[in-house]
């Protein structure tokens, strides 16, 4: 049976897809003609050319596919694009699982954000813990938020559907590349000047993709399952850097406090100038490694057998595979 992907291009895409093939699965991915699609050159899977928020076209890419990954997003850790984060997020899920319904998908797997958890200080966040909506939520974390709610009410209607949530991932076939993969390569061409302190779950691209298969073959319907690998403090990730790369990590460790303040300028300045653009540190990203919030995976553990691997083997193959493809410099 033919297998439906959205997102096939980007980090977490690539992979499954990649496992998927590996299973001798037929694969059908959907891919917007003005995307990079770099990470599917070469593979042996259909494409169906649309984007999410044309119901017609989402439509067409879901017939005749059993079963759904939906892996698509904007991912944004930045204030600006609020409507355009939305209606991909948000609008495009809400197609997706209306076309799943109408054509009788057997299961889909949407993929679902930590941001979309919510948490409390000083205790790790669990799957039963709603996000608070008086809390300062950025575009991206409450376009999460809003698409678990469209899973809900699709699943009331009788769809079967489970949420599988990602953390930040690490891993290879980062093709575009991820915020995470940018930093790895800073890192390696010695471009990364500063660090702050901080911490966060950290996913292996294997891990993430073997609990959404996970999800996919074991999940109780109308349900989700939190999926990460380790937490890691940043001084944590520049030492595994360290060894990967064979390089030292920046002299510069500024206080978080005091990047806080700097990226609150830098993202206001660059919201009236680039709106577009997003600036490698923003607020939002600085405040989630300041809250060193940890994640609870006993559910997945328990229910489903997920046993996570290890953040340094998947940041070695992530650094491996930007090698091979020239992107970073040989191990010193």
């Amino acid at each position: 049976m033919t297998v439906l992907v959205t997102g096939g291009s980007g980090h977490l895409g690539a992979n499954l897809v990649r496992r998927l093939l590996d299973e001798g699965q037929a694969v059908r991915v959907l891919v917007r003609g003005d995307s990079d699609n770099r990470a599917l050159d070469g593979l042996d899977v259909e494409r169906a050319w649309g984007d999410l928020r044309d119901a017609r076209a989402t439509r067409e890419a879901v017939r005749g596919c059993r079963r759904v990954y939906h892996c698509a997003a904007k991912v944004s850790s930045g204030a600006g694009q609020p409507r355009e984060i939305h209606d991909c997020n948000v609008l495009g899920t809400r197609h997706l699982l209306r076309a799943a319904l109408d054509v009788g998908v057997d299961r889909i797997v949407v993929t679902g954000s930590v941001s979309a958890v919510g948490w409390v200080p000083g205790r790790p966040c669990d799957e039963s813990m709603p996000v608070d909506p008086f809390e300062r939520l950025l575009p991206y974390a409450r376009s999460k938020v809003a698409a678990e709610h469209e899973c809900l009410k699709a699943a009331a209607d009788g769809l079967d559907v489970v949420i599988a949530t990602s953390c930040a991932i690490v891993g290879p076939n980062d093709f575009k590349p991820s915020r995470m993969g940018r930093v790895l390569l800073d890192f390696a061409r010695g471009r990364l000047r500063a660090y702050i302190p901080g911490g966060f779950e950290f996913v292996a691209a294997r891990d993430i993709v073997e609990g959404h298969r996970l999800a996919m073959d074991k999940g109780r319907a109308g349900q989700k399952y939190i999926f990460s690998t380790a937490f890691h403090t940043v001084d944590e990730l520049m030492a595994i850097f360290e060894r990967v790369t064979g390089r030292p990590r920046p002299r510069l460790r500024l206080p978080s406090g005091l990047m806080l303040a700097l990226t609150e300028v830098v993202d206001a300045v660059a919201r009236r100038v680039a709106p577009r653009a997003e600036p490698r540190f923003t607020p939002g990203a600085v405040r989630l490694l300041r809250s060193e919030r940890r994640a609870d995976v006993t559910k997945a553990r328990s229910e489903l057998g997920y046993r996570p691997t290890s953040v340094e083997d998947a940041v070695r193959e992530a650094y491996e595979d930007f090698v091979r493809r020239g992107q970073a410099p040989t191990r010193r």
